[in-house]
C-alpha cells in the first residue's frame, strides 16, 4: 500500500559579508533527521565560531526521532548541552568572558513542524503566496515594539537594534521558544541569520523564494545582502516541502 510522505528540497548559502573578517555563522541541513538550523555566533571571531559550531555539533548528534515530541525534546536537550559547554568555556577565560550564539531551527517529523529559536536569527514560513515570520526576535527593540513604545520602523534604525535578550551560552537558561504547526504541500521554510534580515525586507525574501528553486533563492538572497553592503555574516537555508508517495 502506498502512502503520502513529505519530501524536501533544500538550499543553503553562507557568506562572511563585506565587513567581518571571519564567518561566525554555523548551519546544519539534515533532511534525514528533519533538522535545519542556523546559529549566529557572538563574542569575537574565535569565540563566535566556537559558539555556533558547538550548537551545530550537539544538534547534529540527535539522530532520527520516534515522534515529533521526541524530536523537540532531543533538540532542547542538545541546545542545553551546548549552553552548558559554552558557559564552561567562557568561565575558563575569566569572570567577564562570554561565548554565545543565537539559534533558529525548523524541525520536521512527518507532516508536523516545530520552529525553535533563541535570539534574533529567524524562521519564516512561505505559504500560498504569503510570508509569515514564525519566530519572534529576542531583541530589546522588539520588546519596545510589542509594548507600543516605538514603531517597527523606528526599531529598524534604533542604535539598540542589535541588543539581543536571549542567546545560547549567555545564561543558565537559553530561553528557547518553540512554535508548532502542520505542514501543507508546497510550504517553504526560511531559516536565516540577521545578516540577511537586516538589509533585506520580508517581501523580498518572499519574492525570491516564490520565484526560484531553494538553492537559487538562497544564492540570490545572499547576493542581494552583499549588494547592500552586508555588514554582518549572511546565512540562509530554504526548505521546500512537497507531498510524495512511498510504497
Amino acid at each position: 500500500m502506498r502512502h503520502s510522505v513529505i519530501v524536501f528540497e533544500t538550499g543553503i548559502a553562507t557568506h562572511v559579508g563585506r565587513v567581518r573578517g571571519a564567518n561566525e555563522d554555523g548551519l546544519l541541513a539534515d533532511p534525514q533527521t528533519g533538522v535545519w538550523l542556523v546559529a549566529d555566533g557572538m563574542g569575537g571571531h574565535e569565540k563566535g565560531e566556537l559558539a555556533s559550531a558547538t550548537i551545530v555539533e550537539e544538534v547534529s548528534g540527535i539522530g532520527e526521532a520516534a515522534s515529533a515530541a521526541d524530536q523537540i525534546a532531543c533538540f532542547r536537550d542538545a541546545v542545553l548541552r551546548a549552553n552548558s559547554k559554552l558557559l564552561r568555556a567562557a568561565g575558563q577565560l575569566g569572570p567577564n568572558a562570554s561565548i554565545g550564539s543565537t539559534v533558529a531551527a525548523v524541525l520536521i517529523h512527518g507532516t508536523h513542524y516545530a520552529c525553535a529559536w533563541s535570539g534574533d536569527s529567524r524562521v519564516y514560513l512561505v505559504r500560498a503566496g504569503h510570508i509569515r515570520q514564525l519566530s519572534r526576535d529576542h531583541r530589546h527593540v522588539q520588546d519596545l515594539v510589542d509594548s507600543g513604545a516605538i514603531t517597527p520602523a523606528e526599531a529598524r534604525v534604533s542604535p539598540q537594534r542589535s541588543l539581543i535578550t536571549r542567546a545560547v551560552g549567555i545564561m543558565d537558561d537559553p530561553g528557547l521558544e518553540v512554535l508548532e504547526g502542520d505542514i501543507e504541500s508546497g510550504d517553504a521554510f526560511v531559516v536565516c541569520s540577521d545578516g540577511l534580515t537586516d538589509p533585506v525586507e520580508d517581501a523580498e525574501i518572499l519574492q525570491y523564494v516564490e520565484a526560484h528553486a531553494p538553492q537559487a533563492a538562497c544564492d540570490a538572497l545572499v547576493d542581494l545582502a552583499l549588494e547592500r553592503g552586508a555588514p554582518d555574516n549572511v546565512t540562509v537555508i530554504v526548505v521546500r516541502c512537497l507531498t510524495g508517495e512511498a510504497g
